[in-house]
């Protein structure tokens, strides 16, 4: 018999909370798009998925599993080798389940969690409910774990979601309020008089969201952090940067590099007065052909992103 004809019974969810539903092979290419054989590929070949088996030997899918699938399609559509996926994703775990140590150390959360509460203030699309959640979190957690744990992990499952009607809707309004918040949280850290370092995108690589919120998590009171438009064009950086003398430019890209890229970063390097570095999920990616050079690598966890960058411009680390 195959998977997508099992009994009723394998192909119901079979659990107690909608956490620990699990899900037939053919009702997860329903959700994901991607096809079952494709499912059962990253299975055998490079062990992406890890679905349990009823006692006929059907896969059943967690939704844990659902969230693995939907990421691989994203690190796909952002360029990387599906060969290559498994040590990013198991990367992004471990740095996830760091941040959420941190949270958890805080206290103990009682009644509905930030996340379920954010989405009901988001479906009502009710600015001021999700103006005063928004306050709560960044008076209860460091911005990194107020990112990194709790808005950014919504905001991308909002962005990967958006089949249904409203779905759109409700990314969008989630999206500029946030790009609004952290834009104001940016504007006051750059007021300091701290050094300035400019952050800037490889044009089609990454979200203004994403440009922003790491621009937030760079900053320290050692270091101020200007961001420069999304579109800003590559070969005018090094104008950008004679007129402005940052203490360092810093390029951010999520996207898999491509291989002219560790050339043209060489290239811009040698005009500048400043260090160059390179921030976000390409960072990682490109350190190993970027190791001979003079241009280092930031990572794209928060406070590794901030640790390295004033190691890098020799600045005392913040406890």
């Amino acid at each position: 018999m195959s998977e997508t004809i099992a009994s009723v019974h394998e192909i119901a969810p079979v659990a107690d909370s909608v956490s620990d539903e699990l899900f037939p092979i053919r009702e997860v290419s329903r959700l994901t798009g991607v096809n079952p054989v494709t499912l059962r590929a990253w299975e055998r070949r490079y062990a992406l998925i890890q679905p349990t088996r009823t006692e006929s030997g059907h896969r059943l899918y967690s939704r844990a599993d659902i969230d693995t699938v939907n990421r691989i399609l994203d690190w796909i559509e952002r360029g990387l080798a599906v060969s290559k996926v498994a040590k990013i994703i198991a990367r992004d775990d471990q740095q996830a389940v760091v941040v959420r140590a941190e949270r958890n150390a805080g206290e103990e959360c009682e009644g509905p969690s930030l996340q379920a509460q954010l989405m009901l203030a988001i479906s009502a699309f009710d600015d001021a409910r999700l103006d005063t959640l928004y306050g709560q979190i960044f008076a209860t957690y460091p911005a990194s774990v107020a990112f990194q744990e709790i808005l950014m992990p919504l905001w991308n499952d909002l962005l990967r979601h958006q089949g249904r009607f409203g779905q759109a809707s409700e990314w969008l309004f989630f999206d500029n309020f946030l790009r609004a918040s952290t834009s104001k949280r940016l504007r006051l850290a750059c007021a300091s008089p701290a050094p300035r370092v400019l952050l800037a995108a490889i044009a089609g690589e990454c979200r203004e969201l994403e440009l922003l919120v790491a621009g937030v998590l760079m900053s320290s009171d050692q270091l101020s952090v200007k961001v420069l438009g999304v579109g800003q064009p590559f070969d005018e950086l090094t104008l950008v940067c004679e007129k402005t003398r940052p203490r360092a430019l810093v390029l951010f890209s999520n996207h898999a590099p491509g291989n002219e890229l560790p050339l043209r970063l060489r290239r811009l390097a040698l005009t500048l007065d400043c260090p160059l570095l390179l921030a976000g999920d390409a960072s990682d990616l490109a350190r190993e052909n970027l190791a001979d050079s003079t241009i280092g690598c930031l990572g794209n966890d928060g406070q590794s992103m901030q640790a390295r960058l004033q190691q890098f411009l020799g600045a005392k680390l913040d406890a």
